[in-house]
């Protein structure tokens, strides 16, 4: 094994910052080591170092994309974090069920979604608490950068160590299938989300049509390693898809980088964000 000194870190740096946006800290290199162990397997090679002068010596479009999915941060579970969820439950859906009550149509988005945790915890909550929307209209879009989180969210297929990560019994009885040690999301639940990879950092953003506007966009946690003129530009173009009376949330340490287009609620013990005409 080559040692880290012999590792150009800084060019594995700039080739993340480049297709994903995420600032990377040298303090956090030992990263590259874990996360990129299974990649440098499957290539036939044995250090980072082989895998960095490959990508400086042969163009790789597509090893370089594998590099930077592997880095980004995949950690989410059912329900994580539950104020935004229970704040949605009695606050938010209730005043955005009324107001659609004629349309009767719901378009949620999950951005960053990793295996898709936090779009069925979603489509779980409206079925279960909100049963009358079941003659409605109801989509929940996931997306993320990485190609092989996305598969496995739209398998719907968890680990029991997954699904006992937030998810309370009734939910696991009610919304999933048993197979050996692995959980599988019911039909009801999975047709209402629809998984797709995308960069957020590209533009344009998916769901880019006119008529293409969502209710509630969760960002969560997706922005900490972004730089400000990067929050700004993604924040600006997540405005332009909410709803004029659409509800934005970010992780519970983000603040949006442009506030004058944004109005801060707090309710539920946690903060959401409504858009609005800049001044």
């Amino acid at each position: 094994m080559q040692t880290s000194s012999l590792v150009d870190y800084g060019y594995l740096r700039q080739l993340v910052f480049d297709l994903s946006q995420n600032v990377l800290d040298p303090s956090r290199d030992y990263l590259f080591e874990t996360r990129l162990s299974k990649l440098l397997r499957n290539q036939g090679m044995t250090h980072l170092g082989e895998l960095v002068q490959h990508l400086k010596a042969n163009k790789n479009p597509l090893l370089a994309r594998l590099i930077a999915e592997a880095m980004t941060i995949n950690e989410t579970s059912f329900f994580r974090d539950g104020r935004p969820f229970e704040l949605l439950r009695a606050e938010l859906l209730p005043r955005l069920i009324e107001a659609r009550r004629v349309e009767r149509r719901l378009r949620i988005w999950s951005a960053a979604c990793s295996t898709g945790q936090e779009a069925y915890s979603l489509a779980m909550l409206l079925t279960e608490q909100f049963p009358a929307l079941g003659s409605w209209d109801i989509r929940i879009e996931g997306t993320d950068i990485s190609a092989d989180v996305v598969r496995r969210a739209q398998s719907g297929v968890y680990h029991r160590i997954e699904v006992n990560r937030g998810l309370p019994a009734r939910h696991i009885v009610r919304f999933f299938d048993h197979r050996g040690e692995d959980w599988i999301v019911k039909p009801e639940i999975r047709k209402l989300c629809h998984f797709r990879q995308a960069n957020l950092c590209q533009s344009p953003l998916p769901f880019a049509r006119a008529d293409d506007k969502f209710d509630v966009i969760l960002l969560r946690n997706v922005m900490l390693y972004f730089s400000r003129e990067t929050r700004k530009t993604l924040l600006a173009g997540i405005h332009r898809l909410l709803a004029h009376d659409g509800v934005l949330l970010l992780g519970s340490s983000e603040q949006p980088a442009d506030p004058s287009i944004w109005t801060p609620v707090l309710a539920g013990g946690t903060c959401h964000f409504r858009p609005r005409r800049p001044s």
